[in-house]
């Protein structure tokens, strides 16, 4: 008879642990929401909007009902729909092509850098120079920061400048993370976070936000958020109902005030596992000298990913893989989206050994700990 592995003592994510540490906070701001007796469109949601951009640096966001549908928002308040092509990663959430799709535009999809795993600027660079056949005129290009990284965007703003094309950056990974000592979010046309509760920033909830150097583009996604309105009930424009309801801004505007400290927690832990790792066979994660890597996920790359994340298990370690299988290999989308002259093959190769180690920031030193002397034996 088969014994049962141990209990799993140090999950990978862990969501109720957020809430529990600013538990008190956060059920005032909820019991302080409840007593409004406003839920939609209210003072909590303009608060979390006003201080989200200037944490960000930016003049204006606006929230919305979830990440997806603020990729799908801001590309509508570019005017990109039916006709156009967006450029993007397979390595990536599917959230990211769904939305490309939801508006109408036709994704093309890239290869990563497989150092870093965002998108590859020299296939880019290919791809706006001989698109693929049959595909409309790309008009933007949706770069991912992935796992708390920001993409390479030295190398993909002048592309996109270049050829004219809108640069979205999906930050729904990257709450905080920063390229120059800048945060993301303000340097294309727009950007997009996700607040899944697992996030950076999450709420307890689903939710999501649009962010712009260009208020004016901000102003047509809150439109776009609610049925088109600009003026109450008249609508100027065909919109949907994606609005971030006022307990999740209240919920949102209390982690926010934490974040910066929780990031830096976060790094803590990522350094603590890089020495940890330093003898090992795993691949530790790579850092751009120019950015700064938040850590929504901590991925370490190896060959031998099912025994390592058997012994992990053993040792009582959770872990996960992000993610298994691209975008354009799964059913809903196999051999009918159109890729660049790589074939993704770098993403193909990264999908098979990539995996995700426990990191949030509510992790105790002796869990920390526990991970590391797992690891230190994975020679």
């Amino acid at each position: 008879m088969t014994a049962s592995p141990p209990p799993i003592t140090v999950p990978q994510a862990n969501p109720g642990a957020g809430y529990r540490a600013l538990q008190a906070e956060i059920d005032a701001a909820v019991a302080r929401t409840l007593a409004s007796g406003w839920y939609i469109l209210g003072q909590e949601l303009r608060a979390f909007e006003e201080a989200f951009a200037t944490w960000l640096g930016v003049p204006a966001t606006a929230g919305c009902g979830n990440g997806t549908d603020a990729i799908a928002l801001a590309l509508r308040a570019l005017g990109i729909g039916s006709g156009s092509a967006v450029v993007t990663v397979s390595h990536t959430a599917v959230a990211s092509v769904a939305a490309i799709e939801m508006v109408g535009a036709t994704p093309v999809l890239v290869d990563i850098d497989p150092l870093h795993y965002t998108l590859d600027p020299a296939e880019l660079a290919a791809v706006l120079e001989d698109p693929p056949a049959g595909v409309p005129p790309i008009r933007a290009v949706l770069a991912v920061h992935l796992y708390g990284q920001p993409a390479d965007l030295d190398a993909i703003r002048p592309l996109c400048q270049r050829h004219g094309v809108a640069l979205i950056e999906d930050c729904a990974q990257a709450h905080g993370a920063t390229l120059h000592g800048r945060r993301v979010g303000g340097f294309g046309a727009a950007a997009t976070f996700s607040f899944y509760p697992t996030k950076n920033l999450g709420a307890l909830g689903d939710g999501g936000a649009v962010a712009s150097q260009d208020p004016e583009l901000v102003g047509r996604v809150a439109a776009l958020r609610q049925y088109g309105w600009r003026t109450h009930y008249i609508s100027d424009d065909v919109g949907v109902n994606s609005r971030l309801d006022e307990l999740q801004a209240a919920i949102l505007r209390v982690k926010l005030a934490h974040l910066d400290a929780q990031n830096a927690r976060r790094q803590a832990i990522a350094a603590a596992y890089d020495e940890a790792l330093a003898g090992t066979s795993l691949q530790p994660p790579a850092r751009r000298p120019e950015a700064g890597h938040v850590f929504h996920l901590y991925v370490v790359r190896t060959a031998e990913r099912a025994s390592v994340q058997a012994r992990l298990r053993q040792a009582g370690i959770g872990s996960g893989i992000h993610y298994p299988q691209p975008v354009h290999l799964q059913p809903a989308y196999r051999d009918r989206i159109a890729l660049g002259p790589a074939r993704c093959a770098a993403t193909e190769r990264a999908a098979n050994e990539v995996l995700s180690l426990p990191l949030y920031p509510e992790l105790t030193d002796a869990q920390v700990e526990q991970v590391c002397a797992a690891l230190r034996t994975l020679a």
